[in-house]
């Protein structure tokens, strides 16, 4: 997640255990065709103390930062992320297999960057904070129920 513009960049499934390889792998699918983030914010997981891990952020030239144990606070977007995910997603939708997982974590991630409009950037949502122009100009003589994540949300959107 850019916690600057509350974009979400990516998630990534793994099923089974999680080793140092897997780690690396699904940091490097994450990243890929996107430009080297300068710095990454890591708690204290033992997965982020493998060799493999640490080598393959020295060789990208990212900068680790450590959370502080135990304050929450210290990362309070992720938090509010994965708590906004387990809360209206997984809860209420039913997946197969990991590829079905997947796309639907995927449909998420375009909803909440693109669609859903976040109080702390004052009404904007996370791509138009990035730069991105999405929104179409609003008609205010009408509106209709537009369903995302599978309908699980249904804001108005100007007709």
């Amino acid at each position: 997640m850019d916690q600057f513009a509350r974009h979400i960049i990516r998630f990534a499934v793994h099923a089974g255990n999680v080793n140092d390889n897997i780690l690396c792998q699904n940091f490097n699918k994450i990243i890929a065709g996107k430009s080297l983030p300068q710095y990454l914010n890591l708690d204290h997981d033992p997965l982020f103390a493998y060799h493999r891990w640490q080598a393959n952020l020295r060789v990208l030239e990212v900068e680790e930062i450590k959370t502080v144990p135990g304050v929450l606070v210290s990362y309070p977007f992720v938090e509010r992320l994965i708590r906004t995910v387990r809360r209206d997603y997984p809860d209420h939708i039913l997946f197969w297999n990991m590829v079905d997982l997947e796309l639907k974590l995927s449909e998420f991630e375009h909803y909440y960057n693109r669609e859903r409009v976040h109080a702390s950037l004052g009404g904007d949502t996370p791509a138009e904070v990035s730069g991105e122009s999405i929104r179409e100009q609003v008609k205010l003589d009408g509106f209709r129920w537009e369903t995302h994540c599978r309908g699980l949300v249904s804001p108005p959107m100007a007709a």
